[in-house]
């Protein structure tokens, strides 16, 4: 069974920065999918960015329109985890983050095709 920890999140002042964390258990995951789904008050959940097969040739990196060039995602396959690195935060990326796995090893769009979710983590933006 996978299971999924994350941490890192938090209460920061608009341009600052924070680190999600997610911890991977229960299976190998360096040929799946890993990434960062965010639910906003009043929104759609949205993919944040998320990526597959880590270290192989085939290797893919997706960002939303909305981060790109402030979020980075990165995973370390030793540990099993997935990092989101945030930074120049705004307002608008206040969300619940949540860490999300698809052992097929491609990225999709929507929430519903990812088996494995973890229990999400607060970030809060203020101005």
């Amino acid at each position: 069974q996978v299971q999924l920890v994350e941490s890192g999140g938090g209460l920061v002042q608009a341009g600052g920065s924070l680190r999600l964390s997610c911890a991977a258990s229960g299976r190998t995951f360096s040929s799946v999918t890993m990434g960062w789904f965010r639910r906003a008050p009043g929104k759609e959940r949205e993919l944040v960015a998320a990526i597959s097969r880590s270290g192989r040739s085939d290797a893919v990196t997706y960002y939303a329109d909305s981060v790109k060039g402030r979020f980075t995602i990165s995973r370390d396959n030793a540990k099993n985890t997935v990092y989101l690195q945030m930074n120049s935060l705004k307002p608008e990326d206040t969300a619940v983050y949540y860490c999300v796995v698809d052992l097929s090893g491609h990225i999709y769009y929507t929430g519903a095709a990812y088996e494995y979710w973890g229990q999400g983590t607060q970030v809060t933006v203020s101005s």
